[in-house]
């Protein structure tokens, strides 16, 4: 049973922005972060446990470097092992954990200084594999997924237990390993993390087979026929005169007497810049979790249901936190994964103001992306008021989402409600708001949403972003 169902949520994967997990088995997938706020300060949570740890092992404090090491046991909360069926744990334990400090201790790879981040004991240490990677990855950055956790339970209203251990996490302020206690959402009296989808990618390209077969084996094919060496073989034409020399990467692989990942560390601690390659190829093919990977649900049967609610849900104060929480998931649909990370009702001015939905910007094309890179609007989080009116907006409205613009947040917002009479003359304000220097601002109506979902099935994101573009276009040039 999946966790929307068990805590009747009544939302498909395509609403929700963490991986709507099946609470009695694993997904076999791995965590790879990626450049937006969440993700980039999760990061540094991850390079400041990776440095301290090399640090030790450089000036040889083994019994600092295993202390540090020995915390690094598989989190089953998040449900992101190889498991079939209930969850057993077949990530990493203490003694694999043991097993692999020792192997990192014997590697070439210390030595030579290689491996620069996490993923690269999977190329360079023995026993460790994606699976091992994606649990030392969750324990170290747990704080993170606790917070992102309790946001996305508070957004959803799903109840949270206060007085649970953390388990520990790495605390980069102090450098140290911190196990305190904190608030969890409880299924069948254990604690559940949930994982943002967005960080969530699949590759079968960063394996040490990869790196040996396509660039270390390519690489020795070039060197021996430059050198002209005993491996190089030649095919002639029907006179007999030479066409074509070459090198199989058979002939080479035979040879070699050792094909470990010590080899792979001695070989790239001599040719950096052919694991550098392999890094910047294989990043590139990364592909994010897609939501059908994840739930195999129907698309058109979801979108037909969020149009539905929208067209029967009432304007009004009674219905504003349920207008709000469908937006959230319409948007979700539309925008991921150019926007991630929904929090609703954020509070800022210590609690003075607080903003209705916002978005992490974590695009890497498209028109959030051009917002920052193409059109010099900070756009680090995206704002969204929602507004369930039955009247049209003005001026104090588009005001209250000008205010919480700020150099920080961002000063680009979405402006939801349920119509506006005389759009062209609201877009006319937004020009003004537009032009002198207050921000971006753009709204979308009930008619704009139920266009871009029932489009979404054919035309995907691309549609959706359209629209906020010809839309930002018609507010810069009124």
């Amino acid at each position: 049973m999946r966790i929307s169902e068990f805590l009747k949520l009544n939302r498909s994967q395509y609403e929700l922005d963490f991986i709507d997990i099946d609470i009695d088995s694993d997904i076999p997938h791995y965590l790879g972060l990626c450049e937006y706020a969440w993700a980039i300060d999760a990061n540094r949570t991850l390079e400041s446990f990776f440095a301290l740890l090399l640090s030790y092992l450089k000036y040889d404090k083994i019994e600092d470097a295993r202390h540090v090491f020995m915390h690094l046991i598989e989190p089953n909360e998040t449900h992101l092992g190889l498991s079939k069926g209930k969850p057993r744990g077949r990530g990493v334990g203490p003694k694999d954990t043991e097993k692999i400090f020792e192997n990192l201790l014997k590697s070439k790879a210390l030595n030579t200084g290689v491996v620069e981040d996490l993923e690269d004991f999977r190329i360079f240490v023995e026993g460790v594999g994606r699976d091992k990677i994606s649990d030392l990855t969750t324990n170290i950055i747990k704080k993170h997924l606790i917070e992102y956790t309790i946001n996305q339970c508070r957004l959803w209203n799903i109840p949270l237990q206060d007085g649970i251990p953390s388990g520990f996490f790495w605390e980069r302020t102090s450098k140290s390993w911190v196990n305190e206690f904190t608030t969890f959402p409880l299924i069948n009296r254990e604690k559940i993390l949930l994982i943002p989808k967005r960080i969530v990618s699949y590759s079968m390209e960063y394996t040490p087979q990869k790196y040996m077969q396509h660039f270390v084996l390519n690489y020795l094919q070039e060197e021996h026929l430059r050198m002209n060496s005993s491996l190089v073989q030649v095919k002639r034409n029907k006179k007999g005169k030479i066409i074509r020399k070459y090198v199989t990467k058979k002939s080479i692989a035979d040879i070699l007497v050792d094909k470990s990942k010590d080899f792979l560390a001695d070989f790239t601690s001599k040719h950096p810049e052919i694991f550098e390659s392999f890094k910047l190829k294989t990043k590139s093919k990364i592909r994010k979790l897609e939501n059908n990977e994840i739930n195999s649900e129907v698309l058109p049967q979801i979108i037909d249901f969020l149009i539905k609610s929208l067209d029967e849900l009432n304007p009004g104060n009674d219905d504003a936190t349920k207008y709000h929480r469908l937006t959230v998931g319409i948007l979700e649909l539309l925008f991921y994964p150019n926007i991630t990370s929904p929090n609703i009702e954020a509070e800022i001015h210590d609690g003075r103001k607080r903003i209705d939905i916002t978005f992490d910007n974590s695009a890497e094309t498209g028109f959030f992306w051009r917002l920052w890179n193409n059109n010099n609007i900070p756009a680090p989080f995206i704002i969204v008021e929602c507004k369930n009116y039955n009247r049209d907006i003005k001026n104090p409205e588009l005001d209250q989402i000008g205010g919480r613009f700020s150099p920080n947040r961002g000063q680009f917002g979405i402006i939801l409600c349920r119509k506006i009479d005389k759009i062209d003359k609201f877009l006319k304000r937004c020009s003004d708001t537009y032009k002198d220097n207050r921000g971006l601002i753009i709204p979308l109506v009930d008619d704009d949403l139920i266009d871009m979902l029932m489009n979404f099935e054919e035309k995907g994101i691309e549609y959706s972003e359209n629209i906020l573009q010809e839309r930002f276009r018609k507010i810069a040039l009124n």
